[in-house]
């Protein structure tokens, strides 16, 4: 079971986030905590450290280090504590990365905001996962839908080979066209509610209303790319390659580093 979770902000901008964080947290069944510029500070905030809650601080640096200073005893002892600016744009495991789950908490964290994870302890050699987003007309050809993925693997450089998945939106999960080309790769379609995809809005190249419309999200191939890399690898991912289109369909290329820990199915 993990360690409770505190969420410390010291501005209301701040706690607009922490806010954020708490519903976001909370659907994956938590009930973190969140309290904005607590009184008195450093006193609430090293009593929620003693007691073994992972924090994450809506906070400058110094200020955190300042306050933690006197109650931290080592990496294997301290819980996890994630850093964030007040813009959610950067999530940074300040303490206990490895040990403490700091760095693996902070890229959940960074996925569920569409935040940059910013890791700053040494990592092991990681390797980069393709996954090909695709959307498309119902019943598109597979024919159609290889020459659209191959053109796109050409302009990122990248062969056939070195895909990990092909994924879409799951009113595509019956799509023929779409499981037949993942098959004939030997690859999973993975695909994904909306509701699941809407994490990554934020790092849509573009966005569709009309598409949202439809099918509730502003982008089938980019959305559908990024999550099934960062859910391949449980680290963030970025869009390599944004979407790309033909008559009958779109497709977009997503990358993410990480041993693969996710089964293929």
């Amino acid at each position: 079971m993990n360690p409770p979770v505190t969420i410390i902000s010291l501005t209301e901008a701040g706690a607009l986030l922490g806010r954020r964080l708490q519903q976001l947290l909370a659907e994956d069944g938590g009930q973190p905590e969140l309290l904005c510029n607590p009184k008195p500070f450093a006193a609430t905030v090293q009593q929620r450290f003693q007691a073994g809650h992972r924090l994450l601080l809506v906070c400058a640096s110094g200020i955190a280090m300042r306050t933690l200073a006197p109650v931290l005893q080592d990496k294997y002892n301290d819980p996890a504590v994630l850093l964030l600016d007040e813009q959610g744009r950067f999530v940074v495991p300040l303490l206990s990365g490895h040990e403490g789950g700091a760095n693996h908490w902070g890229s959940e964290v960074a996925a569920k905001l569409g935040a940059e994870l910013v890791i700053t302890t040494a990592r092991p050699y990681l390797n980069p996962h393709y996954v090909a987003g695709m959307g498309c007309e119902r019943h598109c050809p597979e024919t159609v839908l290889r020459g659209l993925l191959e053109q796109c693997l050409t302009q990122a450089g990248l062969e056939l080979n070195q895909l990990s998945a092909i994924s879409s939106i799951d009113i595509k999960a019956d799509e023929v066209g779409l499981i037949t080309l993942a098959q004939s790769l030997g690859l999973p379609y993975l695909t994904w509610r909306a509701d699941q995809l809407h994490p990554v809005e934020d790092q849509l190249s573009t966005k569709s209303d009309y598409v949202f419309k439809t099918v509730g999200v502003y982008g089938v191939a980019e959305s559908a790319a990024l999550v099934s890399a960062g859910h391949i690898t449980g680290s963030p991912a970025e869009l390599m390659l944004p979407k790309q289109k033909n008559k009958q369909a779109t497709c977009a290329i997503a990358r993410s580093y990480g041993e693969e820990h996710s089964e293929k199915k």
